[in-house]
């Protein structure tokens, strides 16, 4: 669609080897379920791709670390959230409502991320560079922020083939809102033809209106924690929701399930008398891969590789070269554990499909 609507724009030129428009259209690493490459992303890169061992090399570090979010962190995460959201809503404590969207929080970041780095890692193998689809979405100060970061792909092409057509901020404030409703309704649908997307959408919409009036200049006024506190909160409810909507457990009362889990987690529920603990939930392992999560949704690991660069580098070229060759070490190490717990994780029958692919 992204090639039609910009060679009838004149924003690209018209592909006239059908081999190379039918190369784009079945890009198998991006075909299934995204990012969502664009055609003058790689228009060149069809023509005139370059190829070699580092970049080959490079691409399969990208999919195995795809590969672990989805296994090891994804999945493990799921299973609770399932089994939480799948529980009538008399029975969610405040606890038990927090850890549940937590892990699912966790989960869809994963999932997401996940694909797109093995998309990514696949088009690297082949030559082809595919634009980042997440940056660290959870570090965010603002809903607004989040959405400059979350599924990138997705947020632009909305971006370009609906809001700005429908005139962006370019004719006043109030067309502008309402472009950004619309945006964002649309955006729900798209995601699934129930409530639960639709109020998702429009609750992001609203949240992004809002952030243009006097709210944002606000949030800017406080300190950096309750900025991230502020975006994170909104998105986690919005989450509710969203993974309501994905699997009902009631498909006749998606609104109200997610309300009164919404209710659950502000302490504001009928499960006083709950037969349910915490401890059901909460065993070491999932807590460990919680942190393990918390800590990959930041760029933790990637302060990690670098800083210690930084700092040796200042110390001389000889420290710096065997950081260097230590740093490749165990980055290999790393990523062959990735790889073979995964495949460990596949063959025990614990794969469960990408979120992904639903959208």
């Amino acid at each position: 669609m992204s090639y039609i609507i910009d060679v009838y724009r004149d924003q690209t030129k018209t592909q006239k080897n059908w081999l190379n428009l039918v190369l784009y259209i079945s890009l198998f690493p991006q075909l299934i379920a995204g990012p969502i490459v664009r055609y003058e992303t790689i228009a060149a890169q069809i023509i005139n791709r370059f190829t070699s061992v580092s970049l080959f090399g490079s691409g399969i570090r990208r999919f195995i670390i795809g590969l672990g979010k989805k296994m090891i962190i994804a999945n493990t995460v799921a299973y609770s959230a399932d089994q939480i959201f799948n529980l009538p809503s008399e029975e969610l404590t405040t606890p038990i409502a927090w850890l549940g969207i937590i892990c699912y929080t966790l989960q869809i970041y994963f999932d997401f991320s996940g694909y797109s780095d093995m998309a990514i890692g696949l088009g690297r193998m082949f030559g082809f560079h595919f634009l980042e689809n997440f940056r660290y979405p959870y570090i965010s100060r603002s809903v607004t922020e989040f959405w400059r970061r979350w599924h990138i792909s997705l947020s632009t092409w909305f971006r370009d083939y609906l809001y700005i057509p429908l005139g962006g901020n370019r004719i006043s404030q109030k067309r502008t809102y309402f472009n950004l409703v619309i945006v964002f309704f649309l955006c729900g649908l798209w995601h699934g033809a129930n409530w639960g997307f639709i109020f998702w959408g429009i609750y992001h919409g609203a949240f992004i209106v809002v952030e243009r009036t006097r709210w944002s200049k606000m949030i800017e006024k406080t300190i950096p924690l309750i900025q991230h506190l502020y975006a994170l909160i909104v998105v986690m409810i919005g989450w509710v929701f969203f993974r309501v909507a994905t699997d009902p457990p009631s498909p006749d009362n998606i609104l109200g399930y997610a309300l009164q889990y919404c209710g659950a987690m502000l302490g504001i529920s009928n499960a006083s008398n709950s037969p349910r603990s915490l401890a059901e939930y909460a065993n070491f392992y999932l807590l460990m891969i919680i942190c393990i999560g918390l800590l990959g949704a930041t760029p933790f690991y990637q302060w990690i590789r670098v800083a210690p660069a930084r700092y040796l580098h200042q110390r001389g070229q000889y420290f710096n070269s065997q950081w260097r060759a230590v740093g490749e070490t165990i980055m290999i190490i790393y990523l062959l554990f990735l790889l073979l717990y995964s495949i460990m994780l596949i063959a025990s029958d614990s794969y469960n499909p990408f979120i992904y692919f639903q959208f």
